[in-house]
């Protein structure tokens, strides 16, 4: 897997971010640098992080998984792409009536939007892709989307949410179909 995929990877990725920093940003009265930041953190260490860990869990396993391994890659980002593109399409109400910057709740955030990094942690361990440079690139990728996020979101409010994390979804369907046809039909 080359830089780009990796690349379009985490900004599929960071679509949860953005959209959900969006969310927070429209809930904040009076945004200021240091919420930003906050939330941009937040949300960027634990899509770094959470990789890191998929990938270890999914060394362990590669050696059982090596003959159907690109099916596993192929259903984890179906799954992730398909339940964004759901998420998408639901009605959000309840970043209003929470304090988005209480730690307990970032912190709750954060969690709910790395799963999907987590799976594709396990991903990148079956694609035996070394994992530094994914990690570096998707934290990087989210820290930026989550920062711009919460200033689109407090200025512009939820124009944009669903669209992004739709956007995101078919993204990743799409990178989960181009590992299947290549290690079925190229291989």
């Amino acid at each position: 897997m080359g830089y780009f995929s990796i690349i379009i990877i985490a900004f599929s990725l960071a679509a949860d971010s953005f959209a959900v920093s969006i969310g927070s940003g429209a809930a904040i009265k009076k945004m200021r640098l240091k919420h930003a930041l906050r939330i941009a953190a937040f949300f960027s260490v634990f899509q770094g992080v959470m990789p890191l860990i998929g990938w270890k869990l999914g060394i362990y396993a590669r050696g059982y998984m090596e003959a159907f391994d690109h099916w596993c890659a192929f259903v984890i980002l179906a799954f992730i792409g398909g339940k964004m593109i759901y998420e998408s399409r639901q009605l959000k109400d309840d970043a209003k009536e929470s304090d988005p910057l209480n730690l307990y709740i970032l912190f709750s955030l954060a969690i709910a939007t790395s799963i999907d990094a987590f799976a594709v942690g396990i991903t990148f361990s079956f694609l035996e892709i070394y994992i530094i440079i994914p990690v570096v690139i998707i934290g990087l990728v989210t820290f930026i989307m989550s920062f711009a996020g919460a200033y689109i979101g407090n200025s512009f409010g939820h124009l944009f949410e669903d669209k992004i994390e739709l956007a995101g979804g078919i993204v990743l369907i799409g990178i989960g179909t181009k590992i299947l046809v290549e290690h079925t039909l190229f291989k």
